[in-house]
């Protein structure tokens, strides 16, 4: 499915505020399609007056104005005050408080991983099996958030849900200009094996059919890991993928090897990318779809994350559809991303009503009508997202059939975001795949 998005122009128009409600209520409750049932319901169930939680996460500028204008609506609500405090050091400053004390009720981890670990440290409480039945029922992909969601807690002294996500980013996005399409007569592929034989007929036609860069200071090689992860839930079952993640299987595993090499069978086919190998991994990740936007244009297609478009040249007309499923492997819709999920790093009834909350239709639709906000809750308004880009990711997300975390920002540090990254520029060099994944593995196992 296309999803044109040549401006952000809003997809709702709303009235904000009214003379006695709180300024800082974006949207007038009642107003507009949002589901103010859920919020009078939520109302009527609890009073809160005078009591206040504690919410710290990653959130500062203007994503941090975004996060408390919800924390608004379940202040109307309830009575209750949140607390909240952002930092762009979130993640050791919680590790700190967990080892120091003085944890918020509340924290919001960019990565599950760090939930994990402090789950397994005793410091969540965990949420209990009528939170993974909700999952179940209310997301698109639901087991999914079950799994992500899931691990060892030693308050539990088993394993245990943990959190619950809330915000999501996508990753399975291919980019594209409508025009350059249309004049070519171009269809959007909705299978692996499409889009393979569309990059095949472009080259025919004398084009280059993908715009790839891993280039990225200090940081070269991570584009190339979210190929890799994309490649391995379209080729893998699921439990393949998690069992990668955490190094039950090892790299050196046929499988991984061969997700490798079909991102090789795009990065280093210079018939796709236009460059060598080597231009490849100095071309920056952020200036490589500026050719998109050119007629003729220098390449075609950018698989890359929704953050893309930030680096797009002004007045760019572009579109994005599906990184696609292999047909013949049968894997359903696979979506790879991120985004943060929420647990209780010190227990109180405000803390547990926060949560309830934010399982709310209205908890998502007030963000999703701002901006920078994606959900798999199915029991939202799409049409209130705040424009078409979200609107269509959105949809995305709803008809995924399985949902999982970007595998290097769960891996440890010395792998996802170290050895991994340059294990794939080392590959970009030499082509070898079997080599670069033994050595990716020598350094999991120096730290084992």
């Amino acid at each position: 499915m296309k999803h044109l998005l040549y401006t952000g122009a809003a997809a709702v128009a709303l009235t904000a505020g009214m003379a006695n409600a709180a300024a800082h209520l974006p949207f007038t409750p009642g107003d507009g399609g949002f589901n103010w049932d859920s919020f009078n319901d939520f109302a009527d169930a609890y009073d809160l007056s005078g009591q206040s939680v504690s919410v710290s996460g990653p959130w500062i500028g203007p994503d941090r104005d975004l996060v408390v204008n919800m924390f608004a609506y379940f202040e109307e609500a309830t009575g209750a005050t949140v607390d909240y405090s952002g930092s762009d050091s979130f993640e050791s400053e919680i590790r700190r408080a967990a080892q120091t004390g003085g944890l918020p009720n509340i924290a919001v981890f960019p990565q599950p991983g760090l939930l994990a670990d402090l789950a397994a440290s005793g410091h969540i409480t965990p949420l209990g099996e009528d939170t993974a039945e909700w999952y179940r029922e209310n997301y698109a992909a639901g087991e999914s958030w079950v799994d992500l969601a899931t691990s060892y807690n030693e308050q539990a002294g088993e394993d245990a849900v943990n959190g619950l996500f809330y915000k999501v980013d996508l990753k399975s996005l291919v980019w594209y200009s409508p025009p350059v399409f249309d004049e070519l007569g171009y269809e959007i592929p909705e299978t692996m094996e499409e889009l393979i034989a569309l990059s095949e007929q472009a080259v025919e036609d004398g084009f280059t059919p993908w715009c790839i860069g891993i280039g990225s200071e200090g940081a070269t090689g991570w584009p190339a890991t979210d190929w890799i992860e994309d490649i391995m839930l379209r080729t893998q079952p699921l439990e393949v993928y998690d069992q990668w993640v955490s190094n039950e299987i090892p790299f050196t595993d046929e499988r991984v090897v061969n997700a490798i090499e079909t991102f090789g069978s795009f990065a280093r086919n210079e018939d796709f990318t236009g460059m060598t190998p080597a231009e490849v991994v100095a071309t920056d990740f952020r200036n490589s779809p500026d050719g998109l936007f050119e007629f003729p244009p220098d390449c075609l297609m950018h698989r890359q994350a929704s953050f893309i478009p930030t680096f797009f040249p002004e007045g760019a007309e572009y579109d994005f559809f599906y990184f696609p499923p292999y047909e013949s492997e049968d894997l359903g819709n696979p979506v790879l991303g991120a985004g943060t999920v929420w647990g209780i790093t010190d227990d109180s009834e405000t803390a547990e009503v926060l949560i309830e909350f934010l399982k709310t239709p209205i908890a998502h639709e007030v963000w999703m009508a701002q901006s920078g906000f994606l959900t798999p809750h199915l029991g939202v308004d799409t049409e209130l997202y705040a424009n078409d880009t979200l609107k269509g990711m959105g949809e995305i997300l709803r008809e995924a059939t399985s949902f999982r975390f970007d595998a290097s920002d769960l891996m440890p540090s010395e792998i996802g975001t170290s050895a991994f990254w340059t294990g794939m520029v080392e590959y970009m060099r030499s082509g070898d795949a079997q080599a670069e994944a033994q050595s990716i593995q020598d350094a999991w196992d120096a730290i084992k």
